[in-house]
């Protein structure tokens, strides 16, 4: 590993230099150090900032949503009381995530910002246009077993590992951030970035910039939410697929419905299409599964991935039959 610079956050402003990066959990960014393909100067560990910058803490809004603090352990998320009666969806996203004792340590902030385990991006021996931008993607014609159908480029298949920002991106979650250039929200759909010809660049947030807290907005849908996630075994597995959805059905008619997926792309990815398509149609699975084709028209399947396209039609009107 690399010799760095290690030191604890005293304020929203450390970690602005070059080649420093911040430390929250560890659980992907140690392992990316571990394996040479993150190369930091300096940690800069934002674990101890004041408790009154609220980055640990859960805590209610005035229009009936949830703040949650960029330090807020993944298991302590899922615990909440709050999230879990408001927004299951979430509660059961972190929970289809990673072990126990991974969820233990890894943070709000951090999960978002996790990277690809694309094989070849966590081998910094191979050509990849993540880590070494110029050198190619060996995994076109590799191994993209478990990599994108929707939104890859020539450059890239990667996929977002998160389960928890599939079930932010439903939810229509804001990210706060603080930065070189103050302070900014994001919606959680428009943090993460399709690889285009800059697959190198996960995310729309500039070098420096904090994420502080994530938003939840009150969301009577999300109290009738779910996810469900498709992975090679049990436990401890990242998903080949997944589907995070919200349903209100009034009379037999879908008349409310948030769905995203994850798995599929190098961002979680809000199916708009198929929402648009379910407003005002019959609950069933007729009209589920046309809706999840309709999302699919757009989807590109490689030699080994495209079997992809049949299981997210399936799961998602699984999870849709579950909610009606």
């Amino acid at each position: 590993m690399k010799t760095f610079e290690y030191r604890a956050a005293t304020g929203l402003a450390d970690g602005l230099e070059p080649g420093a990066v911040f430390l929250g959990g560890g659980t992907n960014l140690v392992d990316l150090m571990k394996l040479g393909v993150a190369t930091p100067d300096v940690l800069v560990d934002v674990n101890r900032l004041a408790p009154e910058l609220g980055f640990g803490a859960i805590s209610d809004r005035p229009d009936g949503g949830l703040r949650i603090g960029a330090g807020v352990r993944n298991s302590d998320l899922a615990a909440d009381p709050r999230v879990r009666e408001r927004y299951p969806v979430l509660s059961s996203a972190l929970l289809a995530g990673a072990s126990g004792q991974l969820r233990n340590m890894a943070t709000t902030g951090g999960n978002l910002l996790q990277r690809t385990r694309c094989r070849y991006f966590m081998d910094a021996s191979k050509p990849c246009n993540k880590h070494t931008p110029g050198s190619g993607c060996p995994a076109r014609d590799g191994d993209h077993r478990n990599l994108a159908i929707l939104g890859a480029s020539e450059s890239c298949v990667a996929t977002h590992p998160s389960d928890m920002a599939v079930a932010l991106v439903a939810l229509d979650a804001v990210v706060n951030t603080s930065g070189p250039a103050g302070e900014r929200s994001i919606p959680v759909a428009d943090l993460h970035r399709l690889p285009g010809e800059q697959p190198d660049r996960d995310t729309v947030l500039d070098h420096g910039e904090l994420i502080t807290s994530v938003d939840l907005p009150a969301l009577d849908v999300a109290a009738n939410s779910f996810y469900r996630k498709a992975r090679d075994r049990a436990s401890y597995a990242f998903a080949v697929g997944s589907v995070a959805a919200a349903l209100r059905v009034e009379d037999g008619v879908v008349r409310d419905v948030r769905l995203a997926w994850g798995a599929v792309a190098h961002k979680p990815w809000r199916a708009r299409i198929a929402e648009d398509r379910l407003l005002g149609a019959p609950a069933g699975r007729a009209s589920f599964l046309a809706a999840a084709d309709a999302e699919l028209a757009r989807a590109e399947g490689l030699r080994d991935n495209a079997y992809k396209i049949g299981l997210m039609r399936n799961l998602t009107a699984w999870v849709l039959e579950h909610l009606s």
